[in-house]
Parts: C-alpha cells; sequence; structure tokens
C-alpha cells in the first residue's frame, strides 16, 4: 500500500513539473560540516521552501535525468503564493547536498541552471571533517580499514579513480566518496571553480564554528544573502547528518599532526581567498 501511494505521488510530481517551483539558492557543502543543521534552521522560515528531502544530489550524480525530474522535487507554484502571502514577501527555494562543493564539474552544471543562483558553504577544520567522514563510512558499512591505513589508500588510489570521473563526467565512482578523507577538506581549490563562474556576492561561506557557536548571527547573514526577513529564532538545535551523533575515539596525536601538515598550504591558501583568518587556524588560547 505504501509502495503504491509513494509511486502516486511521483507520478504526481513528474506530472506537475513544470509549474513546480525553480531553486534560487542551494547548500552546496562541506560533507559532516553543518549542513543538516543549516538546512533545518532556514526550514523555519515561512519565506524558505525546500525540496521533498534533502540531498537530492542532481548536479552531481543525477543530471542525466532531466531537468524535469529535478524539477519534480520542489514545491508547486501555488504553495510559493501561499508562502508569500504567510512571510511578505517572495519565497526563495532551495536545496542542499554537501556533494557539490567536491564535484568538479557541479559549478559550471549549475551556472547552465541558473547563474544568478545564491551559494551558501559551510566549512569545518579539515582535521576533524576528515576524521568524522571517516566514522561516518565506518557505520555504513562502507570502510573497513583503520584510519591510517584508509589516509594511506586515498594517497595511493583517489588520483585514479578521479581520471574515471574526468574520462565520464556522468559517471561518480562511488569509491571517491570512500576515500576522499583529505581531498575534501582542500578547500581552497574546490572553491576556486564556484568562483571562476559565480561572482563572490552571490556566495556565502560559514564556518561551522560560526555556525554553531553564534547561530543567530550566523542566520542573519543568511537570510541577508537570501534577502528574506531574519527569523529571530531562540533556538537552534546542532543535527548530524549521515546517520546522527555517534561517539569515536580521538584520533591519534601523530594522526592528527600528519594532517595539519597536510592541510596548512590548503588552509593559507583559504585564508588569502577569503581574506580573513579561519578559527581552526588561529593558535590556541593559554590558559593563565
Amino acid at each position: 500500500m505504501r509502495y503504491r501511494a509513494i509511486r502516486a505521488d511521483w507520478a504526481f510530481r513528474r506530472a506537475t513539473a513544470s509549474v513546480r517551483l525553480r531553486p534560487t539558492f542551494l547548500i552546496i557543502g562541506a560533507a559532516k560540516s553543518g549542513t543538516t543543521s543549516l538546512h533545518s534552521y532556514l526550514l523555519e522560515s515561512p519565506a524558505v521552501l525546500c525540496a521533498c528531502r534533502k540531498e537530492i544530489r542532481y548536479f552531481a550524480l543525477k543530471v542525466h535525468r532531466g531537468e524535469r525530474w529535478y524539477r519534480a522535487q520542489f514545491p508547486l507554484a501555488p504553495t510559493g503564493l501561499v508562502r508569500r502571502l504567510r512571510a511578505g514577501v517572495q519565497p526563495v527555494v532551495g536545496e542542499a547536498s554537501p556533494i557539490y562543493f567536491f564535484h568538479p564539474y557541479v559549478p559550471a552544471r549549475v551556472h547552465a541552471f541558473n547563474p544568478d543562483m545564491k551559494l551558501i558553504a559551510v566549512l569545518r577544520d579539515p582535521v576533524e571533517r576528515a576524521y568524522s567522514h571517516y566514522h561516518m563510512q565506518v557505520r555504513w558499512g562502507w570502510e573497513t580499514l583503520s584510519f591510517e591505513e584508509a589516509l594511506d589508500r586515498e594517497e595511493a588510489e583517489l588520483d585514479a579513480e578521479l581520471a574515471k570521473l574526468h574520462a565520464d563526467p556522468l559517471d561518480y565512482p562511488l569509491t571517491i566518496s570512500r576515500m576522499s578523507y583529505v581531498a575534501r577538506g582542500r578547500y581552497a581549490e574546490q572553491l576556486e571553480r564556484w568562483l571562476t563562474l559565480f561572482p563572490r556576492e552571490q556566495m556565502l561561506v560559514l564556518t561551522s564554528d560560526e555556525l554553531f557557536g553564534d547561530p543567530a548571527t550566523t542566520m542573519s547573514r543568511v537570510t541577508r544573502l537570501l534577502e528574506i526577513p531574519d527569523p529571530h529564532a531562540t533556538r537552534y538545535a546542532r543535527l548530524a547528518g549521515g546517520g546522527g551523533v555517534w561517539d569515536y575515539a580521538p584520533m591519534s596525536p601523530a594522526t592528527r599532526e600528519r594532517l595539519a601538515r597536510v592541510f596548512e598550504p590548503h588552509n593559507r591558501r583559504l585564508e588569502e581567498l577569503l581574506g580573513h583568518e579561519l578559527p581552526w587556524t588561529r593558535p590556541a588560547a593559554v590558559a593563565p
């Protein structure tokens, strides 16, 4: 019964795709940096409408399905009219797919779809992001190596997997997701791909420290980018994607030092791009 209901809903969505709202903003990543929380915070605003689920991944993994398939994921145009009356402004429409920031072909695909798209990225200390990503893969049963062994495998094999993608941009080997713990933390090279096509004023780059340290101020910055009223929420629950919040053993100091050395030049390059210091590169405060 439930399966028939799902099929009927999807048939209706496909049939009405042409009268559904087009997205005007994307939360593009990075993975394991706070996109689930940001997506949730935005959904609290009456001036925001989102796709039927988080992580549509159209521009990365499903672009071959065509724009009609993508439009079917979004609310109907009359819903936008109702929200406009409720919010007093034209609602913005969007989705969140963290793979977008990393995938090398997504910026051009998004630009071809809508060159005026507003973009929001959330970046996290790349050392912590890599370890969180690894443990998510372990929970899902996709990773069986130790963290250190997985880092060695990435160094040895990722380039070959990326070469497969470049040979066929419509074929994204799933192994890339399972061996890109370090690569996804090289934020500067990913950001540059987006800034080649989109003006800086259409993109907001946040850090997870800002999002969770001062969510009210950070969400005010988000709503200014989207040109919608600030909802002035009083509570911001921290959420976790990829299976929820889990505890795991601390990273070994040697591995942490190894990753810090790897990311150091990439962090400096990112600071130059953004024009300010990153929270994870600041010297730790010394207790009196």
